[in-house]
């Protein structure tokens, strides 16, 4: 590429750049301002003294009785579920992968056919049968009816994204191993999963960005002191009181979102990388 051009590409890339970080430097600036400054200043305008009230306030204490006060209650309601859930639909997806691939058996294509069926209908329609059947179960409106919800909903994905990655490793590999006397077990975790980082990386962080930032199942099913990060943000962002604190607004907008923006910052290159590695290929 010619010099001429190259720099049009990167005044675009830097242009975009602007445009995509605007947001965000807009409510990082607004959360460290009070609200006299916020009233009276400009939008775009640094703080005049940087305040760390509206964040104090923004995470508040921990949930006591039915009502969390702050984020801190719901922030580590959604840490309790998205791990497990996370690591539960990862691993379901990864043996169902697994089987699914190299294992096959009479009907593992419909089977297959069958979860690539659920990754199309909407969320909503699953409602009214997602909480009967948690009523069924007694976990409705608790902590493990709704990691169970997002391990049934995830489990389609996962299970297509190690599929695919799955297919690309070399039968002849497989068929060695149990020539050698290794069964299905042996395999599985000490030849085809050491192998499955690039996509393991992929899964883990598809999974985590999906069910930190779910709103939907957490409005429905989960209560009190059972109710993710996302619930508490809307019951923050709607209080009945008659000011507006855009700041403590914008503090808690951004500790709902430091998390994925982490996880993005920290292993974002092993996410495209494990994209490439096949992750949508097959």
């Amino acid at each position: 590429m010619s010099k001429p051009w190259r720099g049009v590409l990167y005044a675009v890339l830097l242009i975009a750049a602007v445009y995509y970080l605007l947001p965000l430097y807009v409510m990082l600036s607004t959360s460290l301002k009070t609200m006299d400054e916020i009233r009276g200043g400009n939008l775009l305008s640094l703080p005049g003294a940087i305040s760390f009230d509206a964040w104090r306030k923004a995470w508040g204490t921990a949930c006591t009785g039915i009502e969390c006060s702050g984020l801190s209650g719901y922030f580590w309601n959604s840490v309790r579920m998205v791990i497990p859930a996370v690591l539960i639909s990862t691993a379901l997806g990864a043996l169902n992968g697994y089987v699914l691939s190299k294992w096959r058996f009479r009907g593992s294509e419909l089977a297959f056919a069958m979860l690539l069926f659920g990754l199309y209908i909407p969320f909503q329609v699953l409602l009214l049968p997602m909480a009967q059947t948690l009523g069924w179960f007694g976990l409705a409106r608790s902590m493990a009816g709704l990691v169970f919800v997002h391990v049934v909903c995830g489990i389609a994905g996962t299970t297509l994204f190690f599929r695919n990655f799955y297919v690309g490793i070399p039968d002849e590999l497989i068929k060695a191993a149990r020539l050698d006397g290794a069964g299905f077990w042996r395999i599985f975790l000490r030849i085809v999963l050491p192998m499955s980082l690039p996509i393991l990386m992929v899964t883990l962080i598809w999974q985590f960005t999906q069910i930190w930032n779910d709103f939907l199942f957490g409005l429905v099913f989960s209560s009190g002191e059972s109710q993710p990060i996302t619930v508490g943000l809307n019951n923050l962002a709607n209080t009945s009181t008659s000011v507006k604190e855009y700041n403590v607004n914008m503090a808690a907008a951004l500790i709902a979102a430091l998390p994925t923006i982490a996880v993005y910052v920290l292993a974002g290159k092993y996410f495209v990388r494990g994209l490439a590695a096949g992750a949508v290929k097959g």
